[in-house]
Order: structure tokens, then C-alpha cells, then sequence
């Protein structure tokens, strides 16, 4: 008897349910493992979309129908390369997927950026969101002035997450912890830089516009930075994205508006560029080169010193300028852009040629661009490619034809698994905690807590 096809998929963010989504509408008879380092699933709508943000996060009800299908696994706190290696996979499946996200920044490379007070957006995220990898970080929020550097969400997240006042906060499922040090801050400007100008902000309107909706914050914007440049009013006539001409709307609408005295106050500035962060032993202030746009070779435009500086006060920077993949043991990593080579999903080993069984989706596949629902035709272009591989018998049988095979392997090696089960527990006993304060759920932020609640003790991972 034919074994089904089996696909292993590492990592539970939207690209990885995704994938399992597009298999078995496709392909009834599949057998999917999902497979977490985490004990918890979704990835970066449970540890990256802001707390403030509870409706973006009930897309999980998506997720949460394809983990029920009885064709469906999940392997919860089990680490790629530690509890089970690439080669482990390819013995037991048809085929695998990567599905891991970006995992990191990328640096500004400017000098100073070592000082204290100086981070990445990611570890911030992270940290107010209650992440495992994060929860142990401070963040010095008796600073007066923060510069967050970048203009995509991300940023924007930042800039409104440090600009809510703690009524606000107090309602959602931000980690208990950051939500003490937040309404402790200190902080009253918070600079949003962007090296480019308002029509190549890569923020979304609804984003943009909420940062002029804080309760405590006023907002700033210079009506002289909203002045295009002759390629700026070329691209904004000529796009069919109409994003940068709604952008270009509510900035216009913001900088009209007078300051009402709210404690504090965000300023966008664009067409800065930071050339240095200074300080003694922490960081105190930001150098800013001023910057134009000039048309590249290509045709696009390209942010271009004038030599003109300015300094800002910032006794805390955070870095936004990109998320940037993490190589996995043993699979083929492209170190300066951050992902999985790649050929329409499927891996290419060295020399180019795609890698039998070897697949990938999400930001580890084409970088860290677009929305939770751009990973859904990303996914379904590798899940095709997938299916292809198999119908056309380029894909070879598991060497374990059980398929509770893995299962085996896992608790030989001392691994302690969470199931999907153990994750409905987890999930209700978090909306039980954090039911009496009024908030959707207080989160378990330590894989031992986890465990702990599930077990009544934790076990060493093998």
C-alpha cells in the first residue's frame, strides 16, 4: 500500500497554516505535522502584532479550523537542529516546508549603535507582546525622547505602543510586565525617522492614520517636509497603488492640525538618515543627515545626502529598517538577503539546482514585505510546487512508513512535545487569568510556565 503524502511544516505563522490550508483542499488524503520551537502556535500574530491591535489577532480562528482537521499534527516546543535535525525530516516526510519568518533586525551600521539604549524594534515587539525569547529585557522608559528609525508598521507599532496611556493599554493582552514599565514611562517625544519622503512611507493608511487618534498623544508633522520632489509628484500621478496618495492625505491633515496639550507628542520627520548615535556609555543623542531624492539608474528614487546635519535628543533608539531571516542547520541559507534561496518555493541547494523534498514560505522564502494575508498566495505558489513535485514522482517515500514514526523518535530522545490539545489548555487558561482584569488574556511568557501549567513540572528537552 502507497504511503500518503507526507509534509512536514516548520513553523506555525500565517505562511505555515497557509500551506496546510492549500494542501488539503488540494490534496485530500495528505498527513501534515506542524512543527514550533515554541510551545505555543501563530507565530508572529501572537508574538509580533501590537497588543493594541486584538482584531488583526482573530484570524487565528482561520488557523485554529485547519490544526482541528483530523489529517492535521501539531508538534509544539520541538527546535529544528536541537530535538530534530533536517535529516530527521526528509527520512520521515515527502517533502518539508520552511515556514519560519524572519527572526532579527538589520542593523543601521552607523557608529554608536552598540551604546545602551540602542535596539531593535524586534526585541521591543517582542518584549511588550510576551514573547519566550524576549520576556527578560528592559528597556530604560525614564528617557524624555525615543527615535524609532524606519516607516513601515512596525515602526509604527513602536511609536504607538510607547505613545498609549496605560487605560488604553490595560484592556489588551500586552505582557503584565511590560504593561507596569510603560505605565511607569517617562517618556514625552517620540520621533518616527523615515529616509525617504511621505509618498515612500511603507506604512498603511489605517496605521498612519490611528497615530493621530492617541488619547495622550498630539502629532506632529512639518508642512515643508510634505513638499514633493518632482519624482515623488511623478510616482503619485502615475501609481495604481493609491496607498502613498492616501498617506500623502492624512499627513497633509495632520500637519493643519494644532497641538492640544496632550502629554506627549510624536513627530514624523522624513528625509533623515541617522549618521551616528552619541552618548557616554548610553546613548543621549542622534545625528541626522538630511537627505533628497534623486532618480537611480533603475528608475526608482534614492535617498541622497545634502550635507546638511541635525542632532536630536534620544536617550532610546529603536532600529526599524527590515526584518532579516535566520539560517536553520543544514538548509541553504543566502547570509546578505536573509532567506532560503530559492525557486518559486522550492530550495536550491549550491549550484543552483532545488534540494529533492525541500520547500519554503512566508519572509524566510522572499523577505520580510506585505501583510498576514500576503503570505496566502506566497504559500499556496510553494504548496503547488509541493504537489507538483509529487504527482510528477520527484518526490521519494518516507524511509519510516509509520506515520507515528516521529512521534517515537521525539520521546526516545526525551522531548517533551505539546500537543494541539495541550495548546487548547494553554489558550484557556490564559483567557481564565486574565478574565477578572477586564483583558482578553494574561499571557504565560516562559516556556517552563508552560510547561508547568501543563504538567505540573517541567521536563529537560532532550
Amino acid at each position: 500500500m502507497p504511503t500518503p503524502l507526507r509534509v512536514a511544516i516548520i513553523g506555525t505563522g500565517p505562511s505555515g497554516f497557509y500551506a496546510a490550508e492549500h494542501l488539503l483542499k488540494l490534496h485530500p488524503g495528505v498527513e501534515i505535522d506542524l512543527f514550533d520551537r515554541l510551545p505555543t502556535p501563530f507565530g508572529l500574530v501572537r508574538g509580533g502584532v501590537a497588543p493594541d491591535h486584538q482584531k488583526i489577532k482573530s484570524v487565528t480562528r482561520v488557523y485554529e479550523r485547519i490544526a482541528t482537521n483530523p489529517a492535521v499534527r501539531f508538534f509544539g516546543n520541538v527546535t529544528l537542529g536541537t530535538d530534530v535535525s533536517r535529516d530527521d525530516l526528509l527520512r520521515h516526510y515527502h517533502g518539508v516546508i520552511y515556514a519560519v519568518g524572519a527572526a532579527t533586525d538589520r542593523n543601521l551600521g552607523i557608529p554608536g549603535e552598540e551604546l545602551a539604549g540602542s535596539h531593535a524594534a524586534t526585541d521591543f515587539v517582542g518584549w511588550f507582546n510576551g514573547h519566550p525569547d524576549y520576556c527578560d529585557r528592559s528597556f530604560d522608559l525614564s528617557q524624555s525622547s525615543v527615535a524609532v528609525i524606519g516607516m513601515g508598521n512596525v515602526a509604527v507599532d513602536v511609536v504607538r505602543v510607547l505613545a498609549r496611556t496605560p487605560e488604553e493599554l490595560q484592556t489588551t493582552d500586552i505582557a503584565d510586565y511590560a504593561l507596569e514599565a510603560l505605565r511607569a514611562s517617562q517618556v514625552r517625544d517620540i520621533y518616527m525617522i523615515g529616509r525617504r519622503g511621505p509618498v515612500q512611507g511603507a506604512f498603511t493608511n489605517p496605521e498612519l492614520k490611528e497615530l493621530g487618534e492617541m488619547a495622550g498623544a498630539d502629532i506632529l508633522v512639518r508642512a515643508a517636509d510634505l513638499e514633493l520632489d518632482p519624482g515623488s509628484q511623478a510616482a503619485l500621478a502615475s501609481g495604481d497603488d493609491k496607498t502613498p496618495e492616501k498617506n500623502l492625505a492624512t499627513l497633509r491633515l495632520f500637519a493643519a492640525r494644532p497641538r492640544t496639550g496632550k502629554p506627549r507628542t510624536i513627530h514624523l520627520r522624513f528625509l533623515l538618515s541617522p549618521i551616528e548615535l552619541k552618548g557616554a556609555g548610553r546613548v543621549e543623542q542622534i545625528e541626522l543627515g538630511h537627505n533628497r531624492l534623486v532618480q537611480s539608474p533603475k528608475g526608482d528614487l534614492k535617498a541622497e545626502s545634502t550635507g546638511e546635519r541635525e542632532t536630536l535628543p534620544a536617550g532610546l533608539v529603536f532600529r526599524s529598517v527590515g526584518y532579516l531571516g535566520v539560517a536553520l542547520p543544514g538548509v541553504a541559507f543566502d547570509p546578505k538577503r536573509g532567506v532560503i534561496p530559492n525557486a518559486e518555493g522550492r530550495v536550491l541547494a549550491a549550484g543552483g539546482t532545488p534540494s529533492q523534498g525541500e520547500y519554503v514560505a512566508g519572509w524566510i522564502k522572499r523577505g520580510p514585505s506585505g501583510v498576514i494575508g500576503t503570505n496566502k498566495p506566497d504559500a499556496v505558489e510553494t504548496s503547488d510546487a509541493l504537489l507538483s513535485d509529487y504527482g510528477e514522482g520527484r518526490l521519494t517515500a518516507p524511509a519510516a512508513a509509520d506515520r507515528d514514526a516521529i512521534t517515537g523518535l521525539l520521546a526516545e530522545r526525551g522531548v517533551r512535545m505539546v500537543s494541539w490539545q495541550d495548546w487548547q489548555r494553554l489558550d484557556a487558561l490564559e483567557r481564565a487569568r486574565g478574565e477578572p482584569m477586564g483583558r482578553p488574556r494574561l499571557k504565560f511568557t516562559r516556556i517552563e510556565e508552560m510547561l508547568e501549567a501543563l504538567d505540573g513540572g517541567t521536563r529537560v528537552k532532550g
